[in-house]
């Protein structure tokens, strides 16, 4: 009988094209130390590197899928029999989002730059190794939503600088009339 679970992802890599991290978020116990990552990400990288249009290998007795864009791949990691087509949507949803939030200009440069809404897209797709999103289109609503207007927010509920800031404003308001 097969163990069933949520946690589907064991790791989410991004590494350049010269198998240097760009980003990297392991979920569980086997990769804990940073020696062991990086050992996992050389070896991942040299597998993969001959093949950038490939999409799935299995590595290390796990599951990897790949996408290469530009100068960057991406990877999703899961376990041996983990279903290969849940991981295919989990890293079509995740690479979708990021190009769609960096406006389909997904190259080592601008993800740096946008470091901030690469994790916080990854962070909407997978938490601690569940699933939480597959919609891009879902995940980029998230990730880059407009900010309130803050005079709505009640102030036991903002902090300090919110709080002053809905003061200040309140107060020009008031002058002005």
């Amino acid at each position: 009988m097969v163990n069933l679970t949520l946690y589907t992802v064991k790791a989410v890599v991004m590494l350049d094209s010269d198998g240097g991290r760009v980003l990297a978020k392991y979920f569980g116990s086997d990769y804990a130390n940073p020696k062991d990552q990086k050992a996992f990400e050389k070896g991942l990288y040299d597998k993969t590197k001959r093949a950038p249009h490939g999409e799935i290998i299995l590595f290390d007795n796990q599951v990897v899928l790949y996408k290469f864009h530009e100068d960057v791949f991406f990877y999703i990691v899961g376990m041996p029999e983990e279903n290969e087509a849940m991981l295919l949507v989990i890293l079509n949803a995740f690479s979708d989002a990021v190009s769609m939030l960096l406006r389909h200009q997904i190259s080592k440069r601008v993800i740096l730059e946008n470091l901030d809404l690469v994790v916080l897209a990854l962070d909407e797709t997978i938490d601690e190794g569940i699933v939480l999103e597959t919609d891009p289109s879902a995940i980029v609503a998230r990730v880059s939503k407009p900010r309130e207007n803050l005079s709505d927010v009640p102030l036991s509920e903002q902090t300090l600088i919110q709080a002053y800031q809905t003061a200040k404003e309140k107060f020009g308001t008031a002058l002005l009339k």
